[in-house]
């Protein structure tokens, strides 16, 4: 998942605050776990074991505001040097629409999925087809088509 956006980049004196997620909440990829035995356990150093483990793991990342996670999982073909979060951005869920391969026995797979937001406190969607390919024999993005 990529954010992208023509909105102007904010004063660099404004801090981004990582919304709190302890390993006893809910994850917020919409799974029925906890963040510990979800998501929490990919950002620890565990490997996602399919594409769309890693498409969940990521929209969590960037609901707790985890750049070191999203770069360390972005193809380096195409990772950004760094990742930048809107403070008025707030991810409010995530649903999975399709996928394509991704399983361990692949080496390429997509996931389509919509991610809500409220942005300065508007409700708004992310439509996308993320492609995952594996690199070092892990999962990670490489580059997405955004829909609608």
């Amino acid at each position: 998942m990529s954010r992208r956006t023509s909105r102007p980049r904010r004063p660099d004196t404004v801090t981004v605050r990582s919304p709190r997620t302890d390993p006893a909440s809910p994850c917020p990829c919409g799974l029925p776990a906890t963040y510990e035995e979800c998501c929490g356990r990919f950002h620890a150093g565990s490997a996602a074991p399919t594409c769309e483990a890693l498409m969940r793991s990521r929209y969590t990342a960037f609901v707790v505001r985890d750049a070191a996670y999203l770069l360390r999982t972005w193809h380096p073909g195409t990772r950004p040097p760094s990742v930048d979060f809107d403070p008025a951005m707030r991810w409010t869920g995530l649903e999975i629409l399709d996928t394509t391969e991704g399983s361990a026995f692949h080496t390429t797979g997509t996931v389509t999925f919509r991610a809500h937001y409220t942005d300065d406190g508007r409700p708004d969607a992310l439509h996308e087809k993320s492609r995952f390919v594996r690199h070092d024999g892990a999962w990670v993005y490489a580059s997405a088509v955004f829909i609608d």
